[in-house]
């Protein structure tokens, strides 16, 4: 009796836990749409929705004072070039990291694992002495550079996983029948590593959207300014916009959540390969 009375109660707790995690998550999103859609002047509780007052100036203020629209599509840009970059340079050089192992390039591999280990901030005076050296400062190329070296090493070691647990015998077909390296490479290897690819799409995506301190140092001018600095400009000694910041929160938000809706089966794909391997 005490068995089946334990088993009945079981799924009523967890389902418990699972709403009760579900209000956690929804909850911040329900207080930023309540203060994104409230007058600044409003003083009333955060947790009452104005629903006969409901206005859109804070997305006002946030696409023309704080320039979010061209904050955005600079992030988009940063965001494209990094990301293709990386996992081109990525899976290239993952290939004969994973078909050949050598001391040599056992060795290469850890020494790019350990860029992962470094902080970005720690080496950001003689980065900036670099760009400024070289003309980069305020440019695209000057941002989407450092992302894509710090981004690198955890693309190289995702796709190098990958590639060793895809047998070689198909590359060996392709080379008898006349294909050289790099077209065995894109049309029988890289189609075979595409969860993988999307998971470092996703992930190397996110981490260059969501780029705050490389960014508020190269990007200082305000036509060059990617999102996350120009959401943090309305925070200043002489006063704050909470609900301007939060409104321009949700309009930089909304580019990546529509991406991860489209790309959700791939990223779970992904890491549930990688996880096997």
């Amino acid at each position: 009796m005490s068995e089946t009375k334990n088993r009945s109660q079981t799924p009523k707790f967890i389902l418990f836990l699972l709403g009760l995690v579900c209000l956690v998550q929804i909850l911040p999103f329900y207080l930023g749409i309540s203060a994104a859609f409230k007058d600044s002047r409003d003083l009333s509780s955060a947790w009452s929705f104005p629903l006969s007052e409901l206005t859109m100036q804070n997305f006002t203020i946030a696409l023309e004072r704080g320039n979010v629209g061209r904050a955005v599509l600079n992030s988009a840009i940063v965001t494209v070039l990094a990301t293709v970059l990386v996992v081109v340079i990525g899976a290239l050089a993952s290939y004969p990291l994973a078909r050949r192992r050598t001391k040599w390039n056992n060795f290469i591999l850890v020494l790019t694992l350990t860029v992962m280990m470094i902080p970005p901030l720690s080496i950001l005076v003689p980065l900036i002495r670099l760009l400024k050296s070289l003309g980069l400062m305020n440019s695209y190329m000057g941002l989407v550079l450092p992302l894509v070296a710090f981004g690198l090493p955890q693309a190289i070691f995702l796709y190098t996983q990958s590639l060793r647990g895809i047998t070689e015998s198909l590359e060996e077909a392709a080379k008898i029948d006349g294909a050289g390296t790099l077209r065995t490479f894109f049309s029988i290897v890289l189609p075979l590593l595409k969860p993988v690819t999307i998971t470092v799409v996703i992930l190397t995506g996110t981490n260059v959207w969501n780029e705050f301190a490389l960014s508020s140092y190269i990007m200082t001018t305000n036509e060059m300014r990617t999102l996350a600095p120009a959401i943090a400009s309305f925070f200043g000694a002489a006063g704050s916009n909470v609900n301007a910041a939060i409104a321009g929160s949700f309009l930089g938000v909304l580019p990546v959540l529509v991406a991860y809706l489209f790309l959700q089966k791939y990223f779970i794909k992904g890491m549930l390969a990688g996880a096997v391997k």
